[in-house]
């Protein structure tokens, strides 16, 4: 066996984790939400949509409880301030929402991008919901919409290249910010 203590070994092969001409962001946290699969969660015990508003705010990434409707940041956001808007309610598609429930939904939808141009001045958004596992939901089981604050040059060389995108902050500074700022708009 070979002392490869030293440094790497310049045989025919490659040994496993030795430094190449690509670099890598590891994200291992992320495992366990590719190993789950899209539908993980069918059972509305188990749905972190339905966790989230029984822990408190800072730990769920809660920034704003309405009566039926709630907006929460993206554990895995596109951008810094990337919102989503959550029913309380356990529904898989848009047309399961009530009257009184899509009210809400539009109504802190419209308040999420006043309060995102407030915090930090996107020059645009992309809104919507991706509805089951076979339109793109992450989260098929529990209905929820994206409100993405863009800015001009945001989709630089790293996600189309590597696959990779800058966070320019974390995600407890970002709720601090949306929180504060949600609670004078209203």
């Amino acid at each position: 066996m070979k002392d490869h203590s030293a440094g790497p070994v310049q045989d025919d092969f490659e040994l496993p984790g030795v430094p190449d001409a690509f670099q890598r962001l590891w994200t291992p946290h992320r495992l366990a939400y590719i190993q789950g699969g899209q539908d993980q969660f069918k059972d509305a015990t188990e749905c972190p949509f339905c966790a989230a508003p029984g822990r408190p705010d800072e730990q769920s990434l809660t920034v704003h409880r309405g009566e039926l409707v709630y907006v929460v940041l993206n554990l895995f956001p596109y951008n810094p301030g990337h919102l989503l808007v959550c029913p309380y309610r356990h529904i898989p598609d848009y047309t399961d929402l009530t009257l009184a429930e899509t009210a809400e939904f539009a109504a802190l939808s419209q308040t999420a991008m006043r309060v995102l141009r407030t915090v930090s001045h996107p020059s645009g958004f992309n809104l919507g919901m991706n509805q089951g596992t076979t339109g793109g939901a992450g989260i098929s089981t529990h209905l929820h919409q994206h409100v993405v604050p863009r800015w001009g040059g945001d989709n630089n060389f790293l996600p189309i290249i590597a696959q990779t995108k800058a966070i320019t902050q974390t995600l407890a500074d970002v709720r601090s910010q949306v929180a504060e700022a949600w609670a004078n708009a209203e």
